[in-house]
């Protein structure tokens, strides 16, 4: 099983549900290019990055695996199984639809960009976080993206701030493709999440004719944060029916 963030994530946000998950089956979560520990680059899109997941699946010398994306990994894990379906064993499709989105993190990019990184200390940077930021787990989930510079003056952001705010708008087109995914696909979302509706499901089905869409209660965009044991039980049944 492969495992991918979305944006501003890291693989740090799936250990709680990977390690549940790795009991009974190999799992591998990585960072995306520009987010946490991989590589930067300027070049920076949904296709780009499944192919960097392909490549890293050829590295491991992992043959097929089950592909589970939240947010903007799910729609890199929805090209995936598109591009390369002989590889893809199953899909869990976290929170996103293969439609276009509009601009929904401007606030953020620009709450990111007014942080003083010659700050003393963490505390300092949550503090001018959270004069733009109101939500504390926005804060936590953002702060884990900070890193101490070496020799301890000031801090960096791991990912790549500047690249992702420019090419923001890459991950945001809809998913497209000629032919379908005929293999066993679920879409969790969040009840009170509104980014898959239930008006998407017709699009769903044209690129994953064998897709089920369950709802997580109490859980928003977030749902693996929110609702981790409902979420991993969603995932734990899906995997014992395919």
């Amino acid at each position: 099983m492969v495992i991918l963030h979305g944006l501003f994530g890291t693989l740090d946000n799936w250990q709680t549900i990977a390690r549940k998950l790795g009991e009974t089956c190999r799992v591998t979560t990585f960072d995306l290019r520009n987010h946490g520990r991989s590589p930067h680059s300027d070049d920076f899109n949904i296709s780009l990055m499944a192919t960097d997941v392909y490549h890293m699946l050829q590295m491991l010398h992992i043959g097929s695996a089950v592909m589970i994306g939240h947010s903007m990994g799910a729609k890199v894990v929805m090209h995936f199984a598109l591009a390369y379906p002989a590889v893809t064993d199953g899909l869990i499709v976290m929170d996103m639809a293969p439609k276009t989105y509009a601009r929904g993190h401007d606030d953020i990019f620009a709450a990111l960009e007014q942080v003083d990184l010659l700050a003393e200390n963490r505390k300092e940077v949550e503090s001018q976080l959270s004069m733009s930021i109101t939500e504390e787990s926005t804060i936590q989930f953002l702060m884990k993206n900070l890193s101490r510079n070496e020799g301890g003056d000031g801090f960096h952001w791991k990912m790549n701030l500047a690249v992702l705010k420019e090419q923001y708008d890459e991950i945001t087109k809809a998913i497209t493709s000629d032919f379908p995914y005929e293999g066993p696909v679920l879409f969790l979302r969040g009840s009170s999440s509104k980014y898959v509706l239930d008006d998407d499901l017709s699009g769903i089905k044209k690129l994953f004719p064998y897709a089920v869409l369950q709802t997580i209660s109490d859980a928003g965009h977030w749902l693996h944060a929110d609702q981790p044991l409902a979420t991993y039980d969603a995932v734990k049944i899906f995997l014992e029916e395919i």
